[in-house]
Parts: C-alpha cells; structure tokens; sequence
C-alpha cells in the first residue's frame, strides 16, 4: 500500500481518475461494496468558477488546453448535471457556475431545484444583500454559510435567517485553512439548519467538529433531533420551531 498526501480539507489525495462519471461510479461501488448503499447520498462541490470562461460563457471540464478539451456551454453544463443526478443518488450540488452567472442558476434552479439542492458559495458569499438577490431571482435554493466570510457572526445569523424564511437549506461551512476551533458544530445545532460541511474525517481540525456535534447530541439526549432525508427542511422535524 502506497503512502498517500492529505488535502486542504482533510482528505485523501485523489486516485486517478478519468471524469466526473468515473469519480461518481468509484463511490458507489464503494456504498455498494461497504453495504451503505440506499442509506448515503451524493453532494458535489464543482466550484465552476475556476474553469469558466466569462467570454464564451463556457465551461471547460477538462482543465486542459489542447484538442481534447471538453467545453461545454450553459445548457449543457445543465445537461450533464440532469445525467448525473438520474444515474447516481446527487442530493446536493455546490456552485455548478461561475458567481456571476445568473442566467445558468436561475435555469438549473428551475429544472431541477425540486430535487437537488442547488449551493451558492462563490455566488452568495455569505452576504445578506447578495442572498437576497438570490432569492428575488431565484438563483438557487440553498446557502453555504461561512462566518469568516462575511465577517461577524451577526451577519452570518441574519443570511441564515432569511434562507431559511425564503425556504432554502442552509450548510454551515468550515474553511480550506482550518483551526480545531470548534464553533460551527455549535453554530449549526443552534441555527437548527441540519447540514454542515465539516471536511474529511482524517485530521484533527475536522474532527473537532464532529466531536462537538456529538457533546452537543450528548447533552441534549433524546431532545436532539437528527435531519437525515430532511436535511433541506429541518424545521418540519422540530414543528416550525
């Protein structure tokens, strides 16, 4: 068995791969093989914006510059996102385009926000007046919540209010560069929104954060509620609460 480097977000360096279908297909062989199959769903983050090109209005999936490349515009950018979430169970895709580009959100958000979770990271950088752009044109239907993002913890809380009153889901979010501090596993308990991203669970800065959402599940006993298949919709498990 061959050493492997660790990534900025706790993981494992990654195999070599031949494409997104490629990467997809390793995982669930992997729930299938592991007997998880049916009880883990899929999330992407692609974070579009680092192979866009805002002239063409493209995206270029290979990350190469040659005849090989595979460029692919808006609306089949929103196809091959359609293809994946038919064949393998993709509950949850995080900025699928470039920050400014609304035209594909708002189509991806149409098509398909009823049943994938469609994550503004880049878009929204956890920023009130931006989430509320978000959500009067309909950009998508989640938010990625960084505090350090936008700053305070004030501000942080305000976003989260008003995704969550605007019906989206919202995910509580380490950073690439982390600290074993501790306060997202108690800022996502408290802000009652069910989903955080938290990285692999391979170092110690991600850990923290999982051990603090077990203390925390500790503590409040059989009060603690687990989201599970309603992670996009936590409150009806709490009756509005």
């Amino acid at each position: 068995m061959s050493a492997a480097n660790v990534g900025d977000e706790g993981g494992f360096g990654a195999p070599q791969i031949r494409d997104e279908w490629h990467t997809l297909e390793i995982i669930a062989e992997a729930l299938h093989n592991s007997g998880h199959e049916g009880n883990v769903d899929i999330g992407l983050d692609v974070a579009a914006s680092e192979f866009y090109d805002a002239e063409a209005k493209t995206y270029n999936f290979s990350q190469k510059t040659g005849l090989n490349d595979r460029i692919l515009s808006q609306d089949e950018t929103i196809a091959l996102y359609q293809s994946l979430c038919d064949k393998y169970p993709l509950v949850s895709i995080e900025d699928p385009f470039d920050q400014d580009d609304f035209e594909s959100y708002i189509k991806m958000t149409a098509q398909m926000g009823d049943k994938v979770q469609v994550v503004g990271d880049d878009l929204l950088v956890t920023n009130p007046t931006r989430v509320q752009t978000g959500i009067d044109q309909k950009l998508c239907n989640a938010l990625l919540l960084k505090v350090n993002q936008i700053g305070s913890v004030t501000e942080s809380i305000e976003a989260s209010n008003m995704s969550q009153a605007a019906g989206w889901g919202v995910m509580v979010s380490h950073r690439s560069g982390e600290t074993e501090d501790a306060f997202i596993g108690d800022l996502v308990v408290g802000l009652g929104t069910g989903e955080i991203k938290s990285g692999a669970p391979c170092r110690s800065d991600r850990l923290a954060k999982y051990n603090q959402i077990l203390r925390i599940e500790e503590e409040l006993g059989d009060r603690a509620v687990f989201a599970g298949k309603h992670f996009r919709q936590p409150t009806h498990l709490l009756g509005g609460r």
